[in-house]
């Protein structure tokens, strides 16, 4: 058990793909997006970080890995805005790429937590 949820790496490679969408990705946004795909966007960074900690602190695998598959949401959630401001041409098809990226290793992490929780149950 990670003495902290902050030591685990699923939660750290979303929080760098928080730290992304929160720096190179929502200041690129329109004004008239703010309250539409700037707030889903954060909020899905949000939340896959958030489920990540709350998981954790259950102490018990099976609801970890609930929290796990929300999370994993979450970041799919984030791949599908992040391709809807590149249809309308918000961001660049290169900042979409560092996304997927991001994205690809945020998924690998938390389906190789789940696997590793699911083998110790």
């Amino acid at each position: 058990m990670a003495s902290n949820f902050e030591t685990l790496e699923c939660w750290k490679s979303c929080n760098d793909l928080k730290t992304y969408i929160r720096t190179e990705i929502l200041s690129y946004l329109p004004k008239e997006e703010k309250y539409q795909l700037y707030s889903q966007l954060l909020r899905a960074t949000r939340s896959a970080t958030a489920n990540i900690a709350e998981g954790w602190g259950r102490y018990h695998s099976k609801d970890q890995i609930k929290f796990l598959i929300q999370a994993r949401g979450s970041v799919a959630e984030i791949l599908d805005h992040s391709l809807e401001a590149v249809n309308w041409d918000y961001i660049s098809e290169e900042k979409l790429k560092e996304v997927r990226v991001k994205v690809d290793k945020s998924l690998k992490l938390i389906n190789g937590y789940i696997r590793f929780l699911r083998n110790n149950i």
